[in-house]
């Protein structure tokens, strides 16, 4: 079933819709009757206003249809980054994309992000994408007497690597790069700009340990330069041009 014509609304409410969501499942044990480990797509059908998002459709379903239904959340307002997922075949945030977005009167695909095992429906295990992150290093790395005040810099060095520092760590561009997803080895777009935020920051001694790193076989020349990870950002980091400028400072050694 999928979006009917809007119902007739009393004066000053908004306008309800029928819309469906055809979502990808994932049952690891076979607690509802099937084998365990199997993979199957489910539709549900809800009220719902234009104006609604994604994440409040798949409350609605968890909360008076399935309660099995397993996704994360936590802020709900495109902050925290947990609830990731593809959304007509694109990664987003479920939190931040609206139903008349995405054309309700066709059925709204939902499924896990792609390149990282699936725990259970659109739960992924973020460890792997963790892992990577870890290994570049993302804090801060200095010698000598710690300053009794904070560390200042100027607009222009801050200003720098700006763009870099928006990251929310949800793994969007990661799981949009189709490196990753066949390459068990690639560190993936949000290392290198975790890596990025770091290298490029005056008051960080440690950009030639992260370079370094990233001049492995794992590491930034994997990339292919598919624009894919910069599309599928939630906070509009320009990712392929933070991977760029790291390849530049590799080939140039300046930074």
């Amino acid at each position: 079933m999928t979006a009917t014509a809007e119902k007739p609304a009393e004066a000053g409410a908004i306008p309800s819709m029928t819309v469906t969501l055809k979502i990808l499942r994932f049952d690891p044990d076979g607690l509802d009757g099937r084998e365990a480990g199997t993979e199957y797509w489910e539709e549900f059908t809800v009220e719902a206003h234009a104006t609604d998002r994604v994440l409040d459709a798949l409350h609605k379903i968890k909360w008076e249809q399935d309660g099995s239904l397993a996704f994360r959340r936590s802020c709900a307002h495109g902050v925290c980054g947990s609830d990731a997922m593809r959304i007509n075949a694109r990664n987003r945030l479920a939190c931040k994309t609206l139903l008349k977005d995405l054309n309700p009167a066709k059925p709204i695909m939902v499924e896990p992000i792609k390149g990282l095992p699936v725990e259970k429906d659109l739960i992924v295990d973020m460890e792997p994408f963790f892992a990577s992150y870890r290994e570049i290093m993302p804090f801060l790395m200095t010698t000598g007497t710690a300053p009794e005040r904070e560390r200042l810099q100027s607009p222009e060095d801050r200003a720098r690597f700006d763009d870099t520092t928006k990251c929310i760590l949800c793994a969007a561009c990661t799981t949009s790069c189709p490196v990753f997803w066949t390459d068990g080895q690639y560190f993936g777009p949000q290392a290198i700009v975790g890596a990025h935020r770091f290298i490029f920051d005056s008051r960080d001694e440690g950009e030639w340990d992260r370079l370094e790193i990233l001049n492995d076989k794992a590491g930034v020349w994997k990339c292919r330069t598919a624009f894919n990870c910069t599309e599928a950002c939630p906070r509009g980091i320009e990712v392929t041009k933070a991977i760029s400028e790291v390849k530049h400072a590799l080939n140039t050694g300046e930074i």
